[in-house]
């Protein structure tokens, strides 16, 4: 039995334990590639690997919890401990990481009252239920009880959100009554404020600090900290950052490998680290995150590459032969090995074998709901994806001003069939003019959920609520009488190719092509519109012709031998007869 302590050093079996740790997310890597990822990561010569745990997978619906496949974190931590890694656990209620809400389950927003990170009773029951079904899985893994993990942590960056203790402590609670027994942590930002507000030193919990750059500014201040409260604990940059997201519509953020490895070098020498990311992966289906800048809403990409130490798709970079380097100067007794990587493959073009107009098939997909005004995401259906909104206008021949009230986050609208315009946040609410026929109009409203924010003051906005919040104004009044489809597409086998397709309207596009060795490939999507793709039925991200990214990852384990199917659905109605696929990824100009 192995036993970790936090004394004013991090001991392990009573001998002082410099942490090196990196970030690798078993939700955003293919099950079948946790090995490789693992294996890179002991090859560069760090011994520990951490992971966020987002509630949102593991209960997508309140009260139906799945741990399987992708989401078995208990086998990722299992695989590590098979591959002589010790491991660092973040199971927070809420974890940022560029991922939808930031981790917290759709579904809370059905309820009115409800105030995430907060120490209100209903929002502590929920995180009650939800651990309880969490340390069942993840409690025999710790080190007390001969598994690898070492620390867990109780809140993320929660001084940049908040300051009310009693809610840190709660949280911290719940988990020590469901079986935390190691070393509990914070994390937040390396400054005065940030860390007062997010500590827990008065319950004997680590802070530790997030930071990219500027090592020793920042473990000064961490040490000022300390002292000012009369403690000498160990330093620890639990997010020292060597890469960075990327956005919708923005240029790819690069770091040079040279510049990391010197401030890896230089936080080394004072303090344990855990490099995020190590291996940022995919925002596979719908749960890529969102920025909030000001007023606007910054939706971010399906590749979480994050310029980090490996690729999306697992390859080391420089940055990995750098920081290998690194560790050989100041650890040479730590073994380094050469990496792993996979062969990728640019495979023959993919053929259109069909095309349906969405609204041909609606019924197929999802359960028509009538209500008298629009209902919102949450409220119809899972919350993610899209929600096709249906009314019937009687009219005398005449133009009307359409508007929506209070919708997140892009509306598409149609009148009698043809596109009338499409708005995001910023635009919606504005009036749309429309040429309606005498007698009965239909007009439709698609909206689609870009991605929830992830950080910052707007998890408690009502902005996070998606579709339409409010209602539907045509001339001066609300329009009445409504019937919505809840469009998460979760199954798109139910797509019948069979039935009627309309010209420039949001459709479904099928691909089929044969494949004589599965291995990793890059779709092309440049030349489409705005929409996601499903590879065999997996729904393996979004695109969008704004870029930078022009394609989609497609791991190897995702195809199989002989005949492969994809489908694309493309909210603008924009296609191309073939799918080509390449061995490295491309992007916009």
């Amino acid at each position: 039995m192995n036993i970790f302590q936090v004394k004013e050093d991090f001991l392990l079996n009573g001998e002082k334990f410099r942490i090196l740790s990196g970030a690798i997310h078993y939700f955003r890597i293919p099950k079948e590639y946790w090995e490789d990822s693992l294996y890179n990561l002991k090859a560069m010569g760090f011994n520990t690997v951490e992971t966020y745990i987002p509630w949102n997978i593991h209960e997508p619906k309140e009260g139906y919890f799945d741990f399987t496949g992708n989401k078995d974190v208990g086998a990722f931590v299992r695989k590590a401990q098979e591959m002589g890694l010790w491991v660092i656990l973040r199971p927070t209620p809420f974890i940022c990481a560029e991922w939808e809400f930031g981790g917290l389950p759709a579904w809370l927003l059905t309820y009115p009252e409800i105030k995430v990170r907060t120490d209100t009773k209903l929002f502590l029951e929920k995180v009650d239920a939800y651990y309880k079904e969490l340390f069942s899985i993840i409690g025999n893994l710790q080190v007390t009880k001969g598994g690898p993990v070492l620390m867990m942590q109780v809140e993320n960056e929660y001084g940049s959100y908040g300051n009310e203790k009693s809610y840190l402590k709660a949280i911290a609670n719940i988990m020590k009554k469901y079986g935390a027994e190691v070393p509990l942590f914070t994390s937040d930002g390396a400054w005065d404020a940030a860390l007062e507000a997010g500590n827990l030193l008065e319950e004997g919990i680590l802070p530790t600090g997030n930071f990219g750059s500027r090592s020793n500014k920042n473990l000064d201040a961490m040490e000022r900290f300390f002292r000012r409260h009369g403690k000498k604990m160990p330093l620890m940059c639990m997010e020292f950052w060597d890469g960075w997201f990327n956005r919708w519509g923005e240029e790819i953020i690069k770091r040079d490998a040279q510049d990391l490895a010197e401030a890896v070098k230089e936080l080394l020498q004072r303090a344990s680290i855990n490099l995020y990311m190590f291996h940022g992966g995919t925002n596979f289906g719908f749960y890529n995150g969102c920025s909030a800048r000001g007023e606007r809403d910054l939706p971010q990409v399906t590749s979480y590459d994050y310029d980090a130490v490996l690729t999306e798709w697992g390859e080391p970079t420089e940055k990995f032969y750098k920081i290998q380097a690194v560790i050989k100067e100041l650890f040479p007794e730590i073994e380094t090995f050469p990496p792993r990587d996979r062969k990728r493959k640019a495979y023959p073009e993919a053929k259109l074998s069909g095309k349906v107009s969405l609204t041909s098939c609606l019924d197929d997909l999802a359960t028509g709901q009538e209500s008298a005004y629009p209902m919102t995401m949450e409220e119809a259906g899972s919350g993610y994806g899209y929600m096709l909104y249906q009314t019937k206008v009687q009219d005398f021949g005449t133009e009307m001003k359409v508007k929506v009230i209070q919708a997140g986050d892009r509306a598409q609208f149609y009148l009698n069939g043809v596109y009338q315009g499409t708005q995001y946040r910023e635009q919606i609410g504005e009036e749309i003019p429309m040429e309606f026929v005498e007698g009965e109009n239909m007009l439709e409203i698609l909206v689609e959920n870009l991605g929830r924010v992830n950080y910052g003051y707007k998890l408690l906005s009502p902005t996070q609520k998606k579709g339409i919040r409010s209602g539907v104004m045509v001339d001066i009044h609300f329009e009445s009488g409504w019937k919505q489809y809840a469009l998460d597409l979760e199954d798109i086998s139910k797509v019948d190719f069979s039935k009627e397709w309309k010209e420039n309207t949001p459709a479904f596009y099928q691909y089929e092509w044969q494949v004589d060795e599965a291995q990793d490939t890059f779709l092309d999507m440049r030349g489409f519109g705005k929409g996601c793709v499903f590879v065999n039925g997996i729904h393996i991200g979004r695109y969008w012709n704004v870029g930078p990214a022009g394609y989609l990852y497609v791991p190897g384990v995702f195809l199989k031998q002989g005949k492969n199917q994809i489908v694309v659905f493309d909210s603008e109605g924009i296609f191309k007869e073939t799918l080509a696929f390449h061995d490295k990824p491309v992007y916009f100009e």
